[in-house]
């Protein structure tokens, strides 16, 4: 029997865990006779109602517009609606997107994926590849993925490099007229995404498509929660000079009774150097997997690989950013012209590794692997100048939570 949840007055208080919940049991609302039943959880709404009788939620007004916006487009899709708005939830780290977001599709009863947005585009170039020399590859890979899914959640929406933003100008377009209802979180509302970047004007059309068939939400709550307090477990270290490596004692409680080896190990056609690695735990040198070309689907094969990931020897990685300089094509030659001219990134020394330093947390962090690090610095000071500087307060955030015992439980 499907059993419709309450919709809660203009008044309802909307809050966030202290813990992270990704529970299995559910919790379903109804109201009989003016007696509020507890039954099983079926919807993000009923979810939420369930964490806070049980969970200890902290309270966050900010959320309750996401709430709503995302049990609407809950209830449209089980009542089997064509035309249905999808979700864009935006809003400073820590606020609580991706597990409103992953409470969402965990509820969903029609089929759907769930990615991070790099898998996402991985994803996308990959197939495109696949599909060169059909006459249109966007659209084709559009249809096959309506076929597949009926909503696509993906986690981190963040633009900066031209050949995706080219290609999500169009891409958005025909995911919506197939059908696909998009839900996704961001730390930028769309008209700020892919700002200043070159060519930005090839990225305007997905910016409109995302206006106009997703409800955009600010989640923009006044704290982190993730810094909420917990039971700690310190998985960061501050390098002390003349004494080894906090990292080594760390290794040897989580490889016991295992074998350990210091030969190079092989992360897809590429060899890593490693300080000491076992069939489940991997130590290397940040120069030796951040300062070589490694990619994110790289650490993701780490990450299905280990259950633990150390790195020693991160230095402080703020530099001061490198003048803008100006790019042309051979045909212009030394001459500056308006056509061909663009200004690259004002990039620092360390950027290229701080890129990767970057994904390699997100991708720790979504998979619940804990990363162990020894740095020169302490973890406020780790970047506190640079291009990456926006992006990099996601990573601090998730470096801080993972400081704590609940991180990697759940």
């Amino acid at each position: 029997m499907k059993v419709s949840a309450i919709r809660l007055s203009a008044a309802c208080v909307v809050l966030f865990p202290r813990l992270s919940i990704l529970s299995d049991i559910s919790l379903k609302t109804t109201l009989t006779s003016g007696i509020l039943l507890r039954m099983n959880v079926d919807s993000p709404l009923s979810a939420w109602q369930h964490a806070i009788e049980q969970k200890g939620f902290v309270q966050d007004e900010a959320q309750e517009h996401a709430v709503w916006a995302l049990q609407k487009c809950h209830e449209a899709l089980h009542e089997g609606r064509k035309s249905i708005s999808g979700v864009y939830l935006w809003g400073p780290v820590g606020r609580g997107k991706t597990w409103l977001m992953d409470q969402f599709y965990q509820h969903l009863r029609v089929p759907a994926r769930r990615q991070h947005f790099h898998h996402f585009m991985g994803w996308v170039h990959q197939r495109s590849f696949q599909l060169t020399g059909t006459a249109d590859p966007l659209k084709a890979l559009a249809r096959e993925l309506a076929e597949e899914v009926r909503v696509l959640c993906f986690d981190e929406l963040f633009v900066n490099d031209i050949g995706d933003a080219i290609i999500l100008g169009r891409l958005f377009q025909v995911m919506f007229e197939q059908g696909v209802v998009v839900v996704c979180t961001s730390n930028l509302p769309p008209d700020q995404l892919y700002a200043d970047g070159f060519n930005r004007d090839r990225f305007l059309p997905a910016i409109a498509a995302i206006k106009q068939h997703m409800q955009v939400i600010a989640v923009d709550g006044g704290e982190d929660h993730r810094l909420h307090p917990g039971q700690g477990l310190q998985r960061y270290w501050v390098t002390t000079p003349g004494q080894s490596s906090a990292l080594g004692d760390v290794f040897k409680a989580l490889t016991v009774g295992q074998a350990v080896s210091s030969a190079p190990v092989q992360v897809g056609y590429r060899s890593l150097d490693v300080v000491q690695a076992s069939q489940g735990v991997l130590w290397c040198r940040y120069a030796d997997l951040c300062e070589q070309p490694f990619a994110a689907m790289d650490f993701m094969t780490l990450c299905d690989t280990y259950s633990a990931i150390l790195l020693s020897d991160v230095p402080n990685l703020s530099a001061q950013k490198r003048q803008g300089r100006i790019a042309r094509g051979t045909e212009d030659g030394v001459e500056r012209v308006v056509a061909g001219d663009r200004e690259l990134p004002q990039l620092s020394v360390h950027d290229d590794g701080v890129r990767r330093f970057i994904a390699l947390v997100d991708e720790c962090y979504d998979r619940k692997v804990p990363l162990y690090l020894e740095a020169q610095v302490p973890m406020d000071s780790l970047y506190t100048q640079g291009y990456l500087e926006f992006p990099f307060r996601r990573t601090l955030s998730r470096l801080q939570e993972m400081q704590l015992q609940r991180f990697a439980e759940a």
